[in-house]
């Protein structure tokens, strides 16, 4: 059983820039692919980012294309989210998940995904 574990959040200004970390207790993290989800106040949770076990294949949502970037460092069976140019509209709690695959399978909702955190919340100022 993996366990993720989410860090890096907090309240930033509109313009500003947060880098989130997803730490995973079990070192098979490094065979699995892997995402960042979000979840806004009376919202649905809506896909962000993912990667293949290698960080090889990326995918975005457009809503945050050329502003973060994901990256893994298997090593430290660590995943991590860099953000830029945060908006208002970022603001969310932040959910590290992955799944029992290599690839990615492409879940926009996060349904399938095999291991969750509890989230950290990132706020986003005007």
């Amino acid at each position: 059983q993996v366990q993720l574990v989410e860090s890096g959040g907090g309240l930033v200004q509109a313009g500003g820039s947060l880098r989130l970390s997803c730490a995973a207790s079990e070192r098979t993290f490094s065979r699995y692919a892997m995402g960042w989800f979000r979840q806004a106040p009376g919202k649905e949770r809506e896909f962000v980012a993912a990667c293949s076990w290698s960080g090889g294949s990326i995918y975005y949502a457009d809503s945050v294309k050329g502003r973060f970037t994901i990256s893994r460092d298997n090593a430290k069976n660590t995943a991590y989210l860099q953000m830029n140019s945060l908006k208002p509209e970022d603001t969310a709690v932040y959910y590290c998940a992955a799944e029992r695959r290599p690839y990615y399978s492409g879940t926009q909702t996060g349904d399938g995904m095999d291991y969750w955190g509890k989230g950290t919340l990132v706020t986003v100022s005007s």
